[in-house]
C-alpha cells in the first residue's frame, strides 16, 4: 500500500486533489481511498488530506501517520507544521515551489504549481487552483498514469484549462 499525506490551505484544492488522485488510481485499475482532516476551518487555514493506493482492497480508514510521500501545496505551511513528521525513510516529498529545499534523506521533487495555475488564470476566489496541476506532477513521478490523471480531470471539470495545467506540470516537474 502506498500512502500519501497532502498539506495545503483551505481553498487551494488539497481535498479535491486527494479525490482526483484516488480517481486516477481507480482508472489505473488500483484500489484507493481519499479523505481530508480538518475542523471548522476557513479559507487559508491549514488542511491535511490523505490518500491510500493499493493493488488490494483497502480495509483501513484512518489518518496516515507514516506516509510514503508528502505533498506540500503551500510551502508556507512548513513554517508552522512539521510536514515531514513520520515520513518513511527515503519517502518522497513533492513541493509547490520553483526553488526546492534540500531535505536530507528524502528525494525532493519540485514544480511551481502556483505559477502554472496563474499562467492559465485558473483561479477561484482569488486563489490559484492547485489540484489539477499536482495530478500532472504525480503522473510525471509515476504514481498514476498520465492518461488516468487526464481522465479523472475530465470527469470532474469541464474547463479545458485543468487539463492544460496538468500537462504543463507533467512537463515541468523536477525529478
Amino acid at each position: 500500500m502506498f500512502e500519501i499525506r497532502i498539506h495545503s490551505r483551505g481553498g487551494q484544492g488539497g481535498v479535491t486533489a486527494a479525490k482526483l488522485i484516488a480517481q486516477a488510481a481507480f482508472h489505473d485499475g488500483r484500489c484507493a481511498t481519499a479523505f481530508p482532516f480538518y475542523g471548522a476551518e476557513r479559507r487559508g487555514a491549514p488542511v491535511v488530506s490523505f490518500v491510500r493506493i493499493s493493488d488490494q482492497p483497502i480495509k483501513v480508514y484512518s489518518q496516515i501517520r507514516n506516509p510514503d510521500m508528502v505533498i506540500v501545496l503551500d510551502a508556507s505551511v512548513m513554517d508552522s507544521t512539521d510536514v515531514l513528521a513520520g515520513l518513511k525513510e527515503g519517502g518522497a516529498v513533492l513541493i509547490n515551489t520553483a526553488q526546492p529545499p534540500a531535505i536530507e534523506g528524502h528525494p525532493v521533487h519540485a514544480v511551481d504549481l502556483t505559477g502554472i495555475a496563474l499562467a492559465q488564470n485558473l483561479v477561484v476566489a482569488g486563489s490559484p487552483i492547485l489540484n489539477t496541476p499536482v495530478l500532472g506532477a504525480l503522473a510525471r513521478l509515476g504514481l498514476v498514469s498520465k492518461e488516468s490523471a487526464l481522465a479523472a480531470i475530465a470527469e470532474t471539470f469541464s474547463d479545458p484549462r485543468n487539463a492544460t495545467v496538468a500537462n504543463t506540470a507533467y512537463e515541468e516537474t523536477k525529478l
